[in-house]
């Protein structure tokens, strides 16, 4: 069996609970859920759902960066809103991150998420 190796990135903001950045089994790396956090600071992003999704897609970044990879690796997305409504202002925030070869997607509404923010992506990527 592949071996797990944990990925912390240091650009990362810090994890909100018992979890890590994402894990590497063999060729694929399982990225947590990013929420919209600078950093810098661990704040919410204030704004809008557009504001929100590019640093959730910015966070996702640093995790890929970090292992080498592109959003071209991402095999399968999920994101998670607070509100269908928002689907087509994140949707428009998404496509300038995945730009070509689109990665399998779901996109859910759920009833709410950590410290309050309007999305979160996890993906899958492989090496």
């Amino acid at each position: 069996m592949p071996k797990k190796i944990i990925i912390q990135p240091a650009k990362s903001p810090a994890a909100v609970g018992p979890y890590n950045h994402a894990v590497r089994v063999g060729d694929l790396l399982f990225c947590a859920g990013q929420i919209p956090i600078r950093p810098a600071d661990g704040s919410l992003v204030a704004g809008d759902i557009k504001a929100q999704t590019e640093q959730v897609l910015e966070n996702v970044k640093v995790i890929l960066e970090d292992q080498n990879l592109t959003f071209a690796n991402v095999l399968k997305s999920t994101v998670f809103l607070t509100d269908m409504a928002n689907f087509a202002d994140m949707n428009q925030v998404y496509a300038k991150y995945f730009t070509e070869n689109f990665p399998a997607r779901s996109t859910v509404q759920v009833a709410g998420l950590p410290k309050g923010a309007s999305v979160e992506i996890e993906v899958v990527a492989h090496f």
